[in-house]
């Protein structure tokens, strides 16, 4: 099948144009990416495939309609859509994991999973973005803390030698950074996606 070889940005144009074999070509070629991606995400089977089956009517519903214009960049986009799907079904379910127990952002987890590095930087590029306008809004000190602890990786301890804090002081800022943003997102009812 000839088919098989041919990049991504053919195979959408030749689906576009009738060829519905292009399409599983497609699936095929991505799909342990994508129902990785989702299944790191959800932790669960059954879900992350009801997931995945979302994603691709989404994608099939877009090109049937002519609303496609990735110019090539056919897995990215994908991507993209099957992680609003994940964050919608957070929404649904109203486990929204924005915070873990030790209080770090879980959403940092997408942001330092390497498995997908290209199309991880596209789909958190916003995710940053709107986690930055959040730090904005912090206190100085409060935002001191957090974009050394984040952004620098500093240890508590080199957080307190640069700030010329003790550590107990340090973690406070931090668990008072974590809190006004956790209020802050309530809020604006920001979503951490694109």
């Amino acid at each position: 099948m000839a088919n098989v070889q041919l990049p991504d940005a053919v195979l959408v144009s030749k689906y576009i144009a009738g060829d519905e074999s292009a399409l599983s070509i497609l699936i095929n070629r991505h799909q342990s990416k994508i129902f990785g991606f989702i299944f790191s995400k959800i932790g669960d089977r059954d879900c992350t495939d009801d997931i995945f089956q979302d994603t691709f009517i989404k994608v099939i519903k877009t090109l049937k309609s002519n609303n496609y214009n990735e110019e090539g960049k056919f897995l990215p986009w994908v991507m993209r859509i099957a992680h609003n799907l994940v964050i919608d079904h957070f929404r649904k379910t109203k486990k929204m994991p924005l915070f873990r127990e030790t209080e770090e952002f879980s959403i940092f987890s997408i942001m330092s999973d390497q498995s997908l590095s290209i199309e991880n930087q596209i789909i958190t590029e916003q995710v940053e973005l709107d986690l930055k306008r959040l730090i904005d809004e912090l206190p100085s000190d409060q935002r001191e803390v957090v974009q050394m602890r984040i952004y620098q990786d500093l240890s508590f301890k080199e957080i307190s030698e640069l700030t010329g804090v003790s550590i107990n002081t340090a973690l406070g800022r931090m668990r008072y950074a974590l809190l006004n943003m956790r209020k802050l997102i309530d809020k604006h009812q920001i979503i951490l996606t694109n």
